[in-house]
């Protein structure tokens, strides 16, 4: 079995690189019969094989929403066959009566931390619910897992910041909050340095995500250019759908290990 580089996150041992799922439930950020075509492409045993070879390239965490029924469903079989992966759950009250009951099921579930989806705190943002992102966050506390807040922007994650309430942030490369807002996908490359420099100034850790821009990036340019960008103790999240390519999971993990290699660890 190969080896990631890893990293102390809120006292989790990750490796740099976690695998996420937006190609599992059919996110592609691309148009909708993209969409379809990676949703029916991720059956449950193809999720699950996914996840197999990611734990044998070295990766120790995988992220997933906790909405899409057959995600959901695969998250429950591996967690309940001890797969060695650490789940880290996005969590939305979509599904849920309440936001405290769809963290009560995630907890039930086994994920080892959490981090509340970046929609609905951009949300929140948008009217500085300050009293709501606390209720949640200190419900979440509750279950001694680590606590994220997730959102499109830098500014949104500095208001987050300076109420001290999150132990990690996960923030992406592309402010792509506009599909949540009802304005469709938008990705601007100058949206990148700003995200970078937002993760650079927060001293809590954070997790890079939308770092190929949906695709959009070569893997090989866009890994190397965000690890560059990132803190020492700051981890990638990345989707992979091995519908485009059955290898692309161990590439991807090939990759992140030749471009750290030149990099110093935390150890």
């Amino acid at each position: 079995m190969a080896t990631l580089p890893t990293v102390s996150f809120c006292g989790l041992r990750v490796s740099r690189l976690v695998i996420g799922a937006n190609p599992f439930a059919g996110f592609s950020h691309q148009s909708s019969a993209r969409d379809e075509a990676m949703k029916s492409w991720h059956t449950v045993e193809r999720i699950l094989e996914t996840w197999d070879r990611a734990a044998k390239a070295g990766i120790t965490a995988f992220v997933t929403n906790n909405t899409t029924p057959h995600v959901v469903a695969a998250v429950d079989s591996y967690l309940r066959d001890r797969g060695p992966m650490a789940w880290i759950a996005q969590v939305s009250d979509a599904a849920s009566p309440g936001m405290e009951a769809a963290v009560d099921r995630c907890v039930g579930m086994g994920c080892a931390a959490l981090f509340f989806h970046g929609g609905l705190v951009d949300g929140l943002y948008a009217h500085r619910d300050d009293a709501t992102l606390e209720r949640w966050v200190a419900h979440a506390r509750r279950s001694g897992r680590p606590v994220g807040v997730a959102g499109h922007s830098p500014d949104l994650h500095d208001w987050v910041a300076a109420m001290g309430l999150a132990d990690f942030h996960a923030v992406p490369f592309f402010d792509c909050g506009s599909l949540h807002a009802g304005e469709g996908d938008r990705f601007r490359l100058e949206d990148v340095p700003r995200a970078v420099d937002c993760i650079r100034r927060l001293r809590a850790p954070c997790m890079a995500y939308k770092i190929l821009g949906a695709g959009r990036i070569d893997a090989a340019m866009g890994l190397a250019h965000a690890f560059q960008g990132i803190k020492p103790t700051d981890v990638v999240n990345l989707g992979m759908h091995r519908g485009d390519n059955d290898a692309m999971v161990e590439e991807n993990a090939d990759i992140v290990r030749r471009v750290l290699a030149r990099q110093p660890s935390d150890g």
